[in-house]
């Protein structure tokens, strides 16, 4: 067995493992399952073959690129991106580019977001169920519908919304935690993927209050 064939044979069993109906091309039934997985898709001319064309609730909401197993996936989301363009017309899809794309060589997977502020991949532990999809799907706003100043409404997403999160009213907050609250913020809606710790943790240590600084701060609640 070919490495690209491993590859493939894995990743189908993570989607079948997720709740995705796995088929080909020549079977697909894009009604038999809420989430349906199908192999070398034909997308438009000048586009290619998509590895895998999801669908979920009769709907395309995405692809997946399949690298052969030891392949680095950094930078494929620009090939994935492509396809995501790549959709026939006369196909029912959610969103237009596909909102969701994946990348995996059967080890590692990366997901991108379309709809995200700033969309990046990210490596994930495992393809997600349909269901989850179905779920932030039902968050984005009709492609049609637009504010008051006649601008199309931006797609809601969990970083988005965290993004306009109210700011932090400080005087709510106890003392000892304060140093704390706008790292964490800030941590929680960056996009940056790397390895060093967020910004809460490379605070002073004297700026974590001691075992001893907490009990008498309890003490005097």
């Amino acid at each position: 067995m070919t490495p690209e064939a491993k590859a493939r044979q894995t990743i189908d069993t993570l989607l079948t493992a997720a709740g995705w109906h796995v088929c080909n091309v020549a079977d697909a039934n894009i009604h038999a399952a809420v989430g349906v997985a199908i192999r070398e898709f034909p997308l438009n001319p000048g586009f290619g073959f998509a590895d895998y064309l999801r669908y979920v609730n009769g709907k395309a909401c995405g692809v997946i690129e399949a690298k052969k197993e030891g392949a680095t996936l950094t930078g494929v989301e620009l090939q994935s991106s492509r396809y995501a363009k790549g959709l026939p017309t006369t196909l029912p899809a959610w969103r237009r580019p596909l909102p969701f794309v994946w990348e995996s060589n059967g080890v590692e997977t990366h997901f991108t977001n379309g709809p995200d502020p700033e969309p990046r991949a990210r490596s994930v532990f495992a393809f997600f169920r349909p269901e989850l999809l179905v779920q932030w799907l039902a968050l984005q706003p009709p492609t049609s519908q637009r504010n008051s100043n006649g601008v199309s409404e931006p797609p809601r997403t969990v970083l988005d919304c965290m993004r306009n999160m109210p700011k932090l009213n400080l005087s709510l907050v106890r003392s000892v935690s304060t140093p704390l609250q706008p790292a964490a913020q800030q941590a929680l809606t960056s996009t940056r993927i790397d390895r060093q710790p967020p910004p809460c943790a490379r605070l002073r240590p004297r700026s974590i209050p001691t075992s001893r600084e907490r009990r008498r701060c309890d003490r005097r609640f």
